[in-house]
This record gives C-alpha cells, structure tokens and sequence, in this order.
C-alpha cells in the first residue's frame, strides 16, 4: 500500500516536472537595432528537446536539469542564435535578435514565420506578422490590419464599404479588439473603407476564433489582440508614407537612451481637399494617433503608456455632420517578482463616441459607451512542463444611449437625454498550461464572471414582466404598456448575473509533422449592440443585460488536423467547429431603434447556432509563398414563441443570420522578382450576404405595398474580387539613411461591380416593378510612397 502511494506521488510529481533538481534560464528577447521586445520568440533547448516562447512583453522563462546545453533562439525575419551554456545555477540570459534582411520591405519568408506548432495545445489561433500585412495589396494605398485577417479561414465582413468583421457565424459586436488591452469599439474608419490600425505603429497581432484562453472574456465569438510597438530606445527615427488619398508619419527615439522611449504615429486623409477647390461642399475625412511612453525602471520593473485616439467626420453641405471615433489610454507595470513569476498591472481607459449635427432641422445628437478597467495578470512558470497563468479584472461601464440639444434658439427642439446606464463586471481566472507526455499537452482554465447593471435610472415595470405582447388577433409581436416604474438609486443593483466559463485545448502529436488537437470553451458576453443592420454603423448604441436583454452565453467545440510538409516548406490545418448560442437577442417586425429609451420593448430573445469546416493550405519559403484559405460554413438564429399560442419570429422558424456565408475562399500570394521589384495578389470570393426580397404585392389607395416571406431567404449576387500590388525598392545611396520605395496597387482589377444592396422600385416610365443594384466601387488605382530614415 505504502509503496503504490509512493509511486502515484512520484508520477504526480514527474507531470509537474519536479522530478530532479533544476534550475532556471530566463531573460528577455529583444531586436538588436532598436530593444523592441518581441513577441513569440522560441527559445529552444535542443538536447533536451523543450522550449517556450516569449509573452507579450519579451519574458521567457524555462526550467533545466543543471549541464551545459545549446540554446537556439529564432524568430520571424531575424536570424537563428545558437548560443553554448553552461547552467548550473539560475541564470539570466537576454538574447539580441538581428533582423535578417535590413531592407524597408522585409519579402523573404524565413522557415518558421508560418510554421505550424505542432505540440503546443493551441489551435484555432492565427497569427500575421506585420511585415506580411505589408506585403499584402494595398486599398486605396493603405495597408489594412482588417482586411487582411479577411483571407483567413472562418473570418468573413458584410461586403464592400462595410465596418467590422464575422468570426465563425458571429456577428461584429461579438468580436474583442484589444490595442495593447484596451477595447476598440469602432475597428472602422470612413464607413469600412480603412481599418483603425496604423501598422506602422503595430508590433504584433493574435486572432483567437475558439479555444480561446481564460484570460480573455466579455465576447463570445473571438479576440483580436493588436499590441503597439514601445519605440526606439537606442537612435532617433522617422518613417512613414505619402499616399494620393492618405499619409502617415511614425517618430521614435530614446526618452534616456537604453532605458526610456517614446513613439507618436499620426495618419489622415486629405482627399476632401480637392473637393473644396470645386463647389461640391461635402467631405469625408479621417485622422488618428497612437503614442506609446517605455520606460526601464531597472532588471525588473518596467513602465509603459500607451493611447490611441481617432475622428471621423462625414459632412454633406455643412447641414448634415457626423462626428465619431475611439479614445484609448492604457498605464501599465510590468513586475518580475522572480525569475519564475512575471506580473503586469493595466489601468484602462476606453471611449467610443458618436456625434451627428443636423442643421437643417436644428439639433445636436451625442451619444458613446466608455469603460475603466483594472486588471492584474500573473504568469508563473513551474516548472518546464507546467505554466501557470492567472489574474483578476474589474470593468465599470458607462453607456450614453443619446442626448439631444438645440443647435439654435429658434430650432424648437426641447433638450433631452436618453437613460443613461451603468455596470460592473468583475471576473478572475486561472489557465494551466502542461505537458502531460512528449505526444499530449493541454491547456486548461476557468473564468469566473459576475455582471452588475447599476443605478442611477427609473426602471419600467411590466404585467407579467413581459415587455413585448403577443396580439393573438393579428398574430404579430407588439410593444407593451408600463404598468408602472420603480427608481433605483445610484449604484443600487438593478440585475445581476454570473457564470463559470470552462477552457480546455488538447493537443497530441501523432509524428514530429502532424497533431490532432480539440478544444472546447465557453463564453459569456454581457454587451449587446443594438443594431439591426447587416454590419456595425456610427449609430449603433450598446447596451448593458438585464432582466430583459439577457446575457448571451456561448459553447463551442472545434477539432483539427495539423501536418507539416516537406521541412515546413508547407503547412496543413483542417478544423471543424460547432457553437451554439443562448439569448440572442432579435427584433420584432417594425421595431424602431433609434433613439428609443425603452428598447426592451422591441426584442426578444432567442438562440443561433454555427457549424462549418476550415482549410489553411500553406507554402512558407521560396520566392513565390502565400496561402490558400477556404471555409464552408452556416450561421442561423431563431426565436420561438414563449407559449403554444405565439409564432415566434419568422414562425419559430431557424433563418439565416445576416453574416451567414456558406462558401468564402481567398488566395493571398507574394513574389520577389528580384532585389527591386515584388508583387502579392489577393483574390477573394464568398456567398452574397443574406437579404429579403419582396415576394409580392397590393395595392392600397392606389399604392403598391411590397409584401415579404421568411428573413433572409434570399441572397445578394456572389462577391468577388482581384486586387494586386506591385512594390519597386529603387537602388539605395550607401551614404545616406534615407531609404524609400514606391508601392503601386490595383483594388478590384477587373471592376468588379459587386452589390452593397439590392433595392426595389416602380419605374415611372413603365410602371413595372424593378431591382436597382448599389456598388460602391469598381476599378481603383493607387500609388503610395514609402519612406524610412
């Protein structure tokens, strides 16, 4: 009996990888021309055949028998370290990594920039470099953080001049955009034409679409995590771009130098000029700033301050002016209690806000969401075969519905503010990260969430606690009557809500080039975008649950086979998935939600589900390397009545969402001719967007009244699109800094008259009814000029 619990204690001891004394390399990995730490590095101890990667912040930390071993440090686009060292205590290492092609335009894929990690326990995770984005065709002269996670697999927009994205059948609002923590709520400027994202200023992007760690929450189809560059802390530079339509300009350099940097990056758009040289009074224009302060206390304690803050603004004859854009500020401290224990303390600011000025009738409309988030992120390396990672967060929301003002004495509208609303979401977590043999690993954690709607507001009671009514006569859902109101105070809890949140990703490896993986998690999302469009637009209000908006709660499984080809040359990922979605929220027949204080009382909750199939096809090396993406997928929702008497919406019937995209591929490829000239291409095409036609007609009064079926029964025409670019780095002066190339780009070559819309009209020739087709763009041509010194 004795020796059996000997045994078992032993065994449990030898997962955690505590079996003999080891000691502990650590250290930071960073670029050798300006300190910037990196993210992802793999420190790699070949004779014992383990390694790690470094976090977000450049910390690695691995745990050794004592001896003398050969470290290999490697990275996307920086040349391969192999280093002899002797371990016989713990040591800290820093590793200096130099770029392996110091051109401006980084062409050459080095072996492992798209190199599947076959052991490591994570999937449905990618990962793009910057340098990739930039090699990518242009819009309009800007290189695009957004579209470019569009030629990914599961990852779809609504369609030409559309904002946001869809991530597995999600809709946009189900999305997490962190830029170095803190949320964006608006990834969009000019209506979906440029993204938010200067990439001259990103260091590093992570899309998560399922096995999502326990770190993250508050979404439930996917993360996108952007994290800025700190800045040069060794030399001053500046780099930026000149574009026909719009320019950008990077500054960094050392605050106190090897210690402290600073890096201030602005961009706009300037083509609203030219339109101010004619007579044509309107305008459309953007403008943003990302800054990030770097500051090294000492060996173990860091600072940083980063922000970002942009506006767009859209004015038709000075009458009608719409205002909008995010606000971010993040103060972070990076604390290294040991060389196994890294923490980090952010203090969050996030502001979205949305103005409109009408003249013509005499108001000023205002309305926004803000947050203020405190998290403490702990990671704790045990051993080689275990990690932890855990830490608390608190979120107070503040939400503006809207606020009216008179823009004038004499406009006649009267002052008025919609409810404001307020709520606190705390939650901990924790994530293990283990290898259990040299063939299986996992990854798992637990969220605990809990959700607060607050006071100061007067609450509408209901009959029944129902705010939307059945009428058994028409059959049709209509708006309640208050049956009365109740106050609460500020502070005072209106609703609350909790839930546990389970992760868990497996990963077992059937040879050194393939893996199975599996992962399951649940999400719980607390915010919900009122919006009954097909993609976000400026006027889209949020909105904390309630004892009527309730909280959507998500679980998905996904599985997925992964195999590395010929040394890596080429790459294999094949995943399906399934979720399933309670309390989506949808809208009754009619239902009017703009500026409506009681929307409570135009929707209902109901459930969506979205299953497909995924396939990444890779080729990494060679002069000519990209990817082939293809997903094949559906996303529905229904709401069924509450009782046998009620329909439903659309019967009770499930109906395709409005992002439901059954077929969507895109081909990405990038050639280097040469040292002067590359080019890369784009083809995408997917199933056109979900819609409802009129299916027939009466005549009223002598007024045709379009009828309609089931939602979304039919669809837009199928989208599809070619664009290319072609970069030409002219021959360099050997005695100046100064380097430059000329990017020439080509959106949708073949003009391709895609349709934002599809809308229907009497022609008052014929009389006879007609479809009009709306596309926003056909053939459009750009050219922009880099530069860098």
């Amino acid at each position: 009996m004795l020796k059996q619990k000997l045994y078992w204690c032993l065994f449990f001891f030898s997962l955690l990888g505590f079996g003999q004394e080891k000691v502990i390399l650590s250290g930071v990995a960073s670029d050798t021309n300006n300190n910037e730490t990196l993210i992802g590095v793999s420190v790699y101890i070949s004779e014992l055949n383990i390694g790690t990667y470094t976090n977000e912040y450049g910390f690695y930390s691995i745990s050794v028998p004592q001896g003398n071993y050969t470290v290999q440090v490697s990275y996307v686009g920086f040349e391969t370290i192999l280093e002899k060292i002797e371990i016989n205590q713990n040591v800290k290492k820093n590793f200096s990594l130099k770029e392996s092609n110091q051109e401006l335009k980084e062409v050459v894929i080095t072996k492992n920039i798209y190199r599947t990690n076959i052991k490591k326990p994570e999937m449905s995770v990618n990962k793009l470099s910057i340098n990739t984005i930039k090699q990518m065709p242009a819009i309009l002269g800007e290189t695009d953080v957004i579209k470019s996670i569009l030629t990914l697999p599961g990852v779809t927009n609504a369609g030409e001049g559309q904002s946001g994205f869809n991530v597995r059948g999600g809709s946009a609002d189900q999305n997490l955009v962190l830029l170095d923590e803190a949320t964006i709520y608006n990834t969009s400027h000019l209506f979906g034409f440029f993204s938010v994202f200067n990439t001259d200023a990103i260091k590093d992007l992570k899309l998560y679409k399922g096995g999502i760690p326990s770190r993250f929450g508050g979404r439930v189809a996917s993360v996108l995590e952007i994290y800025q560059k700190d800045g040069n802390n060794t030399d001053f530079h500046m780099n930026g771009g000149i574009g026909i339509i719009s320019s950008r300009l990077l500054v960094e350099g050392p605050i106190v130098k090897n210690k402290g940097s600073f890096l201030f990056a602005g961009r706009s758009s300037y083509a609203h000029l030219f339109l101010k040289l004619t007579d044509n009074k309107n305008s459309a224009y953007f403008y943003d700033l990302n800054t990030k302060l770097s500051y090294k206390l000492n060996e173990n304690n860091n600072l940083y301050a980063s922000g970002y803050f942009g506006r767009d603004v859209f004015s038709l004859n000075e009458s009608f002016v719409n205002t909008y854009g995010n606000s971010v500020f993040n103060l972070r401290w990076n604390h290294l209690f040991s060389n196994k224990l890294f923490s980090n303390l952010s203090l969050i600011y996030s502001d979205y806000y949305y103005g409109l000025t009408l003249d013509f009738i005499g108001f000023n409309w205002d309305s926004g969401i803000k947050n203020y988030n405190l998290k403490y992120d702990f990671k704790h390396y045990l051993s080689d075969k275990v990690k932890l990672f855990y830490g608390a967060n608190a979120i107070y929301h503040d939400f503006n519905p809207g606020k009216i003002e008179p823009t004038n004495d004499t406009s006649g509208i009267n002052p008025d503010q919609l409810a404001k609303k307020y709520a606190f979401e705390p939650s901990v977590y924790i994530d293990v990260e283990q290898q259990i043999t040299n063939k299986l690993a996992i990854n798992y954690g637990l969220r605990y969430s809990k959700f607060y709607r607050l006071g100061d507001e007067e609450i509408n009671l209901y009959a029944n606690n129902q705010a939307v009514v059945y009428n058994e006569d028409f059959q049709i859902y209509e708006k309640a009557t208050p049956i009365g109101s109740e106050y609460f105070k500020k502070n005072k809890t209106i609703a609350q809500f909790g839930n546990l949140e389970p992760r868990v990703s497996i990963a077992y490896t059937l040879n050194e080039s393939s893996s199975i993986k599996a992962s399951y998690n649940r999400m719980s999302q607390y915010l919900h975008l009122i919006s009954n469009t097909q993609s976000p637009t400026p006027l889209d209000v949020w909105a904390p649950s309630d004892d009527y908006l309730k909280p959507q709660i998500l679980d998905q499984v996904a599985f997925g086979y992964f195999k590395n080809f010929q040394n890596d040359d080429y790459t294999l990922e094949v995943e399906t998935f399934f979720k399933k979605l309670k309390n989506r929220l949808d809208y009754i027949d009619g239902a009017d939600l703009i500026a409506n204080d009681d929307i409570e009382q135009v929707v209902l909750n109901g459930e969506a589900r979205a299953y497909g199939l995924e396939i990444l096809a890779r080729k990494n090396n060679g002069k000519l390397n990209g990817w082939i993406s293809y997903t094949l997928s559906r996303s529905e929702q229904r709401t069924p009545g509450r009782t046998a008497v009620e329909t439903g919406i659309n019967n009770g019937e499930w109906y395709k969402t409005g992002w439901d995209k059954l077929h969507n591929i895109a081909i990405t490829s990038m050639y280097k001719l040469n040292e002067k000239w590359s080019f890369s291409s784009i083809f995408s095409l997917q199933s056109g967007q979900p819609v409802t036609y009129p299916n027939g007609q009466y005549q009223y009064q002598g007024i045709s009244v379009p009828t309609y079926g089931l939602r979304n029964e039919n669809r837009l025409p199928t989208y599809h699109r070619l664009d290319i670019s072609a970069t030409l780095v002219p021959e360099k002066n050997k005695t100046r800094n100064w380097h430059g190339e000329w990017v020439f780009g080509i959106y949708n070559v073949y003009s391709r008259k895609n349709a934002a819309s599809i809308s229907f009209r009497q022609n008052q020739d014929s009389g006879n009814n007609e479809a009009v087709r709306l596309s926003i763009f056909g053939i459009v041509p750009s050219v922009t000029y880099n530069f860098k010194f």
